[in-house]
């Protein structure tokens, strides 16, 4: 139990006020003030962390600006870890969103003007050759996980740089809070490559290299040499890439994942929860995942990801490959993506459609086939929306994709919500309240005939938290698609519609600490099952309860060195 362990530590005084996970502010007992030597440097006051939490929240509370508060929540964690974390597990669905998406994106814009205590690690170009330096201090000793990004591609923001920063930061805030990893086993690195983000070169206050963007070979030559000091320093550290160009993002994961245990989150994880979601579509309307037609509107590494999962799940419910990719519908950056069309990548070449199956097709022009005639002839019963493009989830298009559909599945998942594809108020109001949403980013509820309807978010908090920790707790050498299935499989089956089909497609984000329990033995028996852990069934389980830590303050003794 958390109240029989205790902590030794050589800290006192301010320098032990000052670190962010031993503080314990007003909660600081007597005898500790006296032992610690810290009485005069705390108000008399010996307080709780409930009070100290009703404080904190009441504070926040005065923020208005999403901004303001993320800024306060970040003052917090940089302050009192313990506190900062109490405070998000027992306000999930206000806080949520605060600390990451939507706030995080205006946070990571302005990373440069709020940064004023060190948080992680930043790796920069020119200090390339002191990568092994920089991370063997004993500092990070205990590191399990790491989340990484080269802030090129922040959310649908695009290059915020060295301000990318704020995406580890506020990923590894939710293995935590969400998984229940302790905070001294995360590391949040930026790898600064340098930015194409004009206004930030221009800025005195940037805070990160001020060059162009490293690319081509340098590029390939520093991320190696990253993952090797990274493999070297920390031979079974689970490694996020998160948010990569998608240029680099599928090409990093499939070039590393088989020399370290990692995964892309952008690409691996949007795709656990969306597969989920799309699966619990099927408890409401009665049609399994392999009977549906499914529209991609955006079809880079997380359009690409979510379709072949889909495609693996149909082929469990008994289709062909053939049949299921089949299924799937892609649009990309020149429209419905078609053999030998412009702009199809290799990796998107297995959903190109052929020309003769278009024949038929009544088009409103010629040229690039759009969403909007794509939902004409395909009568979709599901659209997905990965694009960044704002709008694009249009009155006609929705109105029409209704009209053959009786519940149609529309996720527009592109975060922030500033760049989703439509607002869930549209998408009811132009279904007369028949569509099943999803959303990438948090909505207010959506009204309804006069009923308020709540939105579910789909978004990747569902899976990541628990999917580290099943990983830890396995100690997996590798993440396999069958991991990551496994974990989409076990969300689906945690959906409330299965006994109601009113309900929300997925569990209430109040129980997304057990929730990330399921999706962590689901990602582990996975794991041992394809031989890529060591444990036995009862190890695993057993360790996973190990694993989980709890923001309490724990009673602390003076390390004296004797």
């Amino acid at each position: 139990m958390a109240d029989e362990r205790r902590i030794r530590t050589r800290l006192t005084g301010y320098d032990l006020l000052n670190h962010p996970g031993l503080n314990k502010g007003t909660a600081f007992p007597d005898d500790e003030r006296d032992r610690f030597s810290l009485h005069g440097l705390l108000p008399p006051h010996v307080g709780t962390i409930e009070e100290q939490e009703a404080r904190r929240r009441r504070a926040l509370e005065d923020y208005k600006i999403p901004f303001h508060r993320y800024s306060f929540m970040r003052d917090l964690q940089d302050a009192d870890e313990t506190l900062f974390y109490s405070l998000i597990i027992h306000n999930i669905r206000e806080t949520l969103p605060i600390v990451y998406t939507p706030a995080v994106g205006e946070g990571c814009q302005r990373f440069s003007e709020i940064w004023h205590k060190p948080r992680g690690v930043f790796l920069s170009y020119p200090n390339r050759h002191r990568i092994d330096q920089i991370l063997s201090h004993p500092r990070y000793d205990s590191i399990q996980c790491i989340v990484v990004s080269d802030g090129e591609r922040i959310l649908g923001l695009g290059d915020q740089g060295a301000g990318g920063m704020g995406i580890p930061i506020g990923k590894l805030a939710l293995y935590t809070a969400l998984g229940g990893i302790h905070p001294a086993n995360c590391l949040p690195i930026l790898l600064d490559v340098g930015t194409d983000n004009e206004a930030l070169l221009a800025s005195p206050l940037y805070i990160g290299w001020c060059h162009k963007r490293i690319r081509g070979p340098e590029y390939d030559a520093f991320i190696d040499e990253f993952v090797s000091a990274v493999k070297q320093r920390w031979p079974h550290v689970l490694l996020q890439w998160e948010d990569f160009a998608g240029s680099n993002a599928e090409r990093l994961l499939n070039r590393y994942r088989d020399r370290l245990c990692t995964f892309n989150d952008d690409i691996q994880g949007t795709a656990a929860v969306a597969t989920a979601t799309l699966l619990a579509t099927g408890f409401v309307t009665g049609v399994p995942i392999k009977d549906q037609r499914i529209v991609f509107f955006g079809f880079g590494s997380a359009g690409i990801g979510i379709a072949h999962l889909l495609v693996s799940v149909m082929q469990d419910q008994g289709l062909t490959e053939q049949e299921a990719y089949q299924r799937i519908y892609a649009i990309g950056r020149h429209g419905l993506l078609i053999e030998e069309g412009p702009g199809v990548r290799p990796e998107q070449q297995s959903f190109a459609r052929k020309p003769a199956e278009l024949q038929a097709w009544q088009l409103s022009s010629q040229g690039e086939i759009g969403l909007a005639d794509v939902v004409r002839n395909v009568k979709p019963t599901a659209m997905v929306g990965v694009s960044g493009e704002p709008g694009a989830f249009t009155e006609e298009v929705v109105r029409a994709m209704a009209a053959f559909t009786e519940r149609p599945a529309i996720f527009p998942l592109s975060n922030p919500t500033s760049r989703s594809e439509a607002t869930p108020q549209q998408l009811l109001d132009w279904t007369n309240g028949r569509a099943l949403v999803g959303t990438g980013s948090p909505f207010p509820p959506a009204v309804v005939k006069g009923h308020l309807v709540p939105i579910d978010q789909t978004n990747n908090s569902y899976i990541f938290p628990g999917l580290a920790l099943g990983v830890i707790s396995s100690q997996a050498t590798r993440v396999s698609d069958g991991m990551i299935k496994a974990a989409a499989l076990a969300l689906a089956n945690l959906s409330p519609a299965i006994k109601d089909r009113q309900a929300s497609l997925l569990p209430p984000l109040e129980s997304i600490r057990s929730v990330s329990r399921t999706v962590a033995k689901a990602a582990g028996h996975q794991a041992i099952k394809e031989g890529l852990s060591p444990c036995d069934v009862a190890g695993f389980e057993a360790a996973i309860e190990s694993n989980i830590w709890e923001p309490v303050y724990l009673p602390y003794d003076l390390d004296d060195g004797r």
